[in-house]
Order: C-alpha cells, then structure tokens, then sequence
C-alpha cells in the first residue's frame, strides 16, 4: 500500500508501480457461481469432463469472471489521499485477454498509475495499466487499462 498520499502529490505518483496483490486461487466452485449470476453456461468453463476434451484439456475461467476480481486484487494496494471519501470504479480504457486461465490456477494483478488527472476540486482520475499473472505462467491472463475516479472532501 502506498499509505496516505497528500491530495497535491498524486500527480507525482504517475510511473508508481505498486506492489503485487496476493495470489487468488480460482476454484470450480468459484466459476459455477459466476455462471449462475451471468447466465454464462458455456461447457468450456462449467463442465469439466467436456472441457478436457479441448484444446484447453480442461475447464477455463471466464474472462469477464478475471475482470470482476480486480477490485478486489487491486484494492490490497491502492492510493489513498488524505481527505478520501470514496473510490468508484471509472471503467477502462482497454481490456485484452491473453492467455486462458485454467481452474484451479492462482492469479494476481500488478498495477502501475500511467496517469493522473484533477477534474474538479474534488476529483481525481486516476488511470492504471493493469496486468494479471498466472502462477507458474510466463504469458499474461489479461491486460488493461483502468479509470479510477477519487473523491476527496475540499
């Protein structure tokens, strides 16, 4: 965590990489349940005798379940200026999946602020280059590009 940051300061930040976020293991269990809240049922992340007999040789997880988990990987190490209010998820800019992830492996994010912008007294827009890891893995699960918006009392 980069700890309390004086609000003046968070263009300073621009270049910070932040420390990795602690390995999440993604279970089978933790799939059927983003398949049951999305209705995204496709065998190749809900069934894995079916999915073993792809080119995947077993079940993935879905990418939209990578990118619901990054407030939570991104959050262990995140910017607080004094005088926060509240953080809101801005969107992002950009979103590639690289590599499948299959169930059972164990993911992580790096973060690395590319950009930060004051848009009103009380907000900040903060841009980070978002990259997830696969333990053991050389390649990527996904990069992206994400928009934090920070409130802070004036």
């Amino acid at each position: 965590m980069l700890g309390k940051v004086k609000i003046k300061d968070l263009p300073n930040l621009i270049g910070i990489e932040m420390e990795p976020s602690a390995w999440v293991k993604i279970t089978q269990n933790r799939v059927n349940l983003f398949a049951e809240a999305t209705n995204d049922f496709q065998f190749i992340h809900v069934n894995p005798e079916r999915a073993a007999k792809t080119d995947f040789g077993g079940p993935i997880v879905h990418g939209f379940l990578l990118l619901s988990l990054l407030p939570e990987l991104n959050s262990q190490h995140s910017i607080t200026p004094e005088n926060l209010l509240m953080s809101i998820n801005y969107g992002s800019d950009k979103v590639r999946y690289l590599t499948p992830v299959h169930v059972g492996k164990r993911i992580r994010s790096l973060q690395k602020i590319i950009d930060v912008k004051q848009k009103q007294s009380d907000r900040w827009l903060i841009k980070k280059d978002i990259k997830v890891e696969i333990e053991g893995e050389e390649k990527l699960a996904l990069i992206a590009e994400m928009l934090q918006m920070l409130i802070v009392k004036p």
